[in-house]
């Protein structure tokens, strides 16, 4: 395993919170942006300047682009980005609310994940801290769904599944000593090359002005940095714990809404948050009573060891 940086060990839940902070920012840009550009477009341009940073971010620390885990890179890239699809597909079929609700099932995806294909424990304080966590989402998002949106409820809920898939992948990864910013790169260049040809199957490609520079810019650099810090949240933290903590992005979403555009917080909504910070507080406190595996330990539970993708 790769020497840890001082401080990895110790901060992984707040590099996780840094984390759903920047993808809210993120989120906030592609609002900004879903009446200039077409969804296909913010995905090709998500990928693409998140591949430039990290390749600049690379060439500056010396790092090589040439993985020895090409396949978990590829596992990870494509689940990631596949999730990221039915993610935008959900949000252009579904109330904002729903798809975003549907959208957060992915950490209830990984506790089933862990415990029946890694064949990991799941600590029923674990269990029951996602649980208070997704019912904090539903009530501060207050989901609704038509008879005609099965088709669209079906993507929010694959976004979520497939997600799961990634974020064990970037756990794996980290395990196995890759960088966390040539994990970003992969992601980010499979996320251009899907992406393009989305963007390129709809109307043409629209002109990009200064405003629609800087929402582009802040889609990729805001994505793209929070996709460092969740990947050193994965490697370097407990995977239920950083997976439970993405639910604060529902929260830095739901004040940018009041911040920007002027949306207005009920007293259920207050409530909600209070429900996913506790929800929060009770999977630290309960991951910490967790004792710390082994560094003697192999990088894959026994369970795993068997499929080629993650060598």
């Amino acid at each position: 395993m790769a020497a840890q940086p001082p401080g990895a060990t110790t901060a992984p839940a707040l590099w996780m919170v840094v984390a759903s902070l920047l993808f809210a920012c993120m989120g906030v840009c592609v609002k900004l942006g879903a009446g200039v550009f077409s969804t296909g477009e913010l995905v090709f341009y998500r990928g693409f300047i998140g591949f430039l940073l990290m390749a600049i971010l690379m060439l500056g620390r010396g790092t090589p682009w040439r993985t020895p885990h090409w396949r978990a890179q590829i596992t990870r890239g494509i689940s990631g980005t596949a999730a990221l699809m039915c993610y935008f597909y959900a949000l252009g079929h579904l109330p904002l609310a729903t798809a975003v609700t549907l959208n957060y099932t992915s950490p209830i995806f990984v506790a089933l994940l862990l415990a029946f294909w890694f064949g990991e424990r799941i600590r029923r304080p674990l269990l029951l801290a996602v649980l208070i966590g997704f019912g904090g989402v539903v009530l501060l998002l207050r989901p609704t769904l038509q008879p005609d949106q099965w088709a669209g409820a079906a993507a929010g809920l694959g976004s979520g599944a497939v997600a799961s898939i990634a974020y064990v992948s970037v756990r794996e990864l980290g395990r196995l000593g890759e960088p966390e910013p040539r994990t970003v790169l992969w992601f980010s260049a499979l996320t251009s090359l899907i992406g393009l040809p989305w963007a390129l199957a709809g109307e043409p490609l629209h002109q990009v002005d200064l405003r629609g520079a800087a929402i582009l810019l802040g889609v990729g650099i805001f994505g793209g940095c929070a996709q460092l810090a969740m990947t050193r949240s994965y490697r370097y933290g407990k995977t239920l714990v950083s997976a439970n903590l993405a639910y604060s992005t529902v929260i830095f979403s739901s004040l940018f809404g009041v911040l920007f555009w002027s949306e207005r917080l009920p007293a259920s909504a207050w409530l909600a948050v209070g429900l996913i910070i506790a929800s929060g507080v009770l999977i630290s406190v309960a991951a910490n009573r967790t004792a710390t595996p082994s560094r003697a330990e192999p990088l894959l539970p026994a369970a795993a060891e068997a499929p080629a993708s993650s060598d």
